[in-house]
C-alpha cells in the first residue's frame, strides 16, 4: 500500500528536524499537515555526536553554537530552556604564530597592542579598513569571472598579515578550506556585501548598522544572550535533535533507506524506501531533500539530471575530530579562553583545538583537561589515509608543541571521529551552482534542496535555513491545496 502525506523530508539532521519541527507547529495551529522525517541512520542529529563515557562528555562534530534568535527560540519551544548553557564570552581566543599563543584582538585597542601584527601590518589594516583599497583587476581575476577568493579578497583590503595570521585559521576552523580556493562573496557574503555598499570595510559597516531594521522588543520567555557567547546544553549538542524528534513521535522514521524517487501524472511523487519492515511507499506533494550535496545528485540523477550534475560540483574534505585528556599537571599553566587555531605554514598539522573543559563546565572529571582537535580538511587531503593511532600520535606531537609540558605520557583516547565527507567547501562558483539548482528546481515543482551547502554550515544557519524552507512548503501546499 502507498501512504500519503503533505511533506516528506529526507534527513533527520538539524535543517531536516527545524523544518519538520516548524512545519508540525503550524499544523497544530492551522490545517493539519501530514508530514513524515525518513533517516537513513539509526539515530537523528546528523554531524552532532554527543559521547559519554569515564566521566567524560564530549562533541565528535559540531562543538558549540552561536545562540542566534531562532536556535534559540527552537530550544525554548521544544522544551531545553533550562538545559542551555554558556561559555564565558570574555574567554580569549588564540591564534599560534611564530611558537607562541597570541590572543586575537577583538577590540580596536587590542588591536593596536596585539603582539599578533607588526606596526606596518597594523597601518595596512587600518588603511584598508578606511577604504584605501586597490580596485579589483587582473588577468587572473578575469578568468575567475571577477570573483575573488577569501584569500584575494582580505589581501586586498586588509593586507597579507591579517590574510594569514587572523584570515585563514579561521577558514581552517569553520570550514576546514582553502582560503585560496573558498569564494569571498559566498563564504564571508556579510562583508563583502559592506564592502561593497561603503567603498571600504569601515564604512560598509556604519552604512549597514544604518540599514538595519529596529530590533523587536525580546521575547521575555527566551533566554537573552550577549555578542560573542557560545551555546551548548547540559547534556550535549544531541539534546536538541532528540527533543524535536521526541516531539515529533511516529512522524519520525529511522533505518528509512531512500532507494527510488519519481514524478507521477498527479503533480506527486512516489518515494520507495527499504526500512527494517520491508519495503515501503510514499506518495507527496511535496520533497524536501537535507541530505549532503552529493546523496541529493543520486536521488535526483533521473528527475533532474542537470540539477544532479551541478550538485556533483560540490566538494567535502575529509576531517578527523580527536578527542584527547590530559592531567591537569601534563597542562603548560592553566588554559583559560575557547582555544586556540593554527595558520598553516607554522609546523603544525592541526587545524585547531577548542579547550572543552575550559569552555563548558562539568566536561570532565576533577584533575582533568579535556582538547578537542581538528585536523585534515582541503588543504591536508592525506589525513584520510592513515589509522585512527597513526592521526593521534600527529595530534599529540602537535599538541606537545602549544599546550603541554615536556616529555607527557601518551593522553587518553576518547574519540577519533573521520569525517570523510565533512564540510561543504564554498569555492569558486558557488554561488553560480545555486543559482543554476533554482533554475533546474524549476520543473520539479514541490521538491525543494535545503542543508548546510546552500545557506551556511553553522548551527544556527541550519536552524534557519530550516524554518525559512518550512515557509515556502507551507506557502506551496496551501497554493495548490
Amino acid at each position: 500500500m502507498t501512504n500519503r502525506v503533505d511533506t516528506l523530508i529526507v534527513g533527520a539532521g538539524i535543517t531536516g528536524l527545524s523544518l519538520a519541527h516548524a512545519l508540525h507547529k503550524e499544523a497544530k495551529t492551522g490545517e493539519p499537515l501530514k508530514i513524515l522525517v525518513a533517516e537513513s541512520q539509526g539515530r537523528v542529529g546528523g554531524n552532532i555526536t554527543t559521547s559519554t563515557g569515564h566521566g567524560f562528555l564530549w562533541e565528535e562534530g559540531p562543538n558549540s553554537f552561536s545562540p542566534t534568535p531562532e536556535l534559540m527560540k527552537l530550544a525554548v519551544d521544544v522544551g531545553l530552556k533550562q538545559e542551555l548553557m554558556f561559555a564565558d564570552r570574555q574567554l580569549p581566543r588564540f591564534v599560534y604564530w611564530q611558537n607562541k599563543l597570541q590572543p586575537v584582538p577583538m577590540t580596536p585597542g587590542a588591536m593596536i597592542q596585539s603582539g599578533l601584527l607588526s606596526f606596518p601590518g597594523k597601518l595596512r589594516a587600518l588603511f584598508g579598513a578606511l577604504g584605501f583599497v586597490a580596485p579589483v583587476m587582473g588577468a587572473t581575476l578575469s578568468q575567475q569571472g571577477e570573483e575573488e577568493t577569501v584569500s584575494q579578497f582580505f589581501r586586498r583590503h586588509l593586507g597579507t598579515e591579517v590574510m594569514q595570521r587572523l584570515v585563514e585559521p579561521f577558514v581552517s576552523g569553520v570550514y576546514a578550506g582553502d582560503p585560496q580556493q573558498l569564494s569571498a562573496a559566498a563564504a564571508f557574503g556579510r562583508v563583502t556585501k559592506m564592502a561593497d555598499a561603503g567603498g571600504g570595510l569601515v564604512a560598509g559597516a556604519l552604512l549597514s548598522a544604518r540599514k538595519r531594521p529596529k530590533k523587536m522588543p525580546p521575547d521575555p520567555n527566551i533566554p537573552q544572550t550577549k555578542p560573542g557567547e557560545l551555546g551548548s546544553f547540559k547534556g550535549g549538542l544531541m539534546a536538541l535533535p532528540e527533543a524535536i524528534a521526541a516531539s515529533l513521535g511516529d512522524r519520525l522514521k529511522l533505518n528509512w533507506h531512500l532507494t527510488g524517487l519519481h514524478r507521477t501524472e498527479n503533480k506527486t511523487y512516489i518515494a520507495q524506501f527499504s526500512t527494517p519492515d520491508g519495503p515501503q511507499q510514499i506518495e507527496t506533494r511535496t520533497v524536501v531533500l537535507t541530505t549532503p550535496a552529493y546523496v541529493a545528485a543520486d536521488l535526483l540523477q533521473s528527475l533532474q539530471p542537470e540539477v544532479s550534475s551541478t550538485l556533483q560540483g560540490f566538494t567535502y574534505p575529509t576531517v578527523a575530530c580527536v578527542v584527547l585528556a590530559y592531567p591537569l599537571s601534563d597542562v603548560k599553566g592553566k588554559l583559560v579562553g575557547f582555544g586556540n587555531l593554527i595558520p598553516r605554514g607554522q609546523g603544525i598539522r592541526t587545524l585547531g583545538t577548542i579547550w572543552t573543559s575550559s569552555l563548558f563546565a562539568d566536561r570532565a572529571p576533577a584533575g582533568w583537561q579535556t582538547l578537542t582537535s581538528y585536523i585534515g580538511g582541503a588543504t591536508d587531503s592525506g589525513i584520510g589515509n592513515l589509522d585512527p593511532e597513526e592521526i593521534v600520535a600527529e595530534v599529540h606531537r602537535d599538541l606537545s608543541r602549544i599546550l603541554l609540558k615536556p616529555n607527557v605520557p601518551q593522553p587518553k583516547v576518547l574519540a577519533v571521529k573521520l569525517w570523510k565527507q565533512a564540510i561543504p567547501q564554498y569555492n569558486l562558483g558557488h554561488l553560480d551552482r545555486l543559482q543554476q539548482i533554482d533554475r533546474g528546481l524549476k520543473s520539479l515543482p514541490g521538491m525543494y534542496l535545503c542543508s548546510n551547502y546552500v545557506g551556511g554550515v553553522a548551527l544556527g544557519d541550519c536552524v534557519r535555513l530550516g524554518l525559512e524552507k518550512a515557509i515556502a512548503v507551507s506557502k506551496y501546499l496551501q497554493e495548490t491545496s
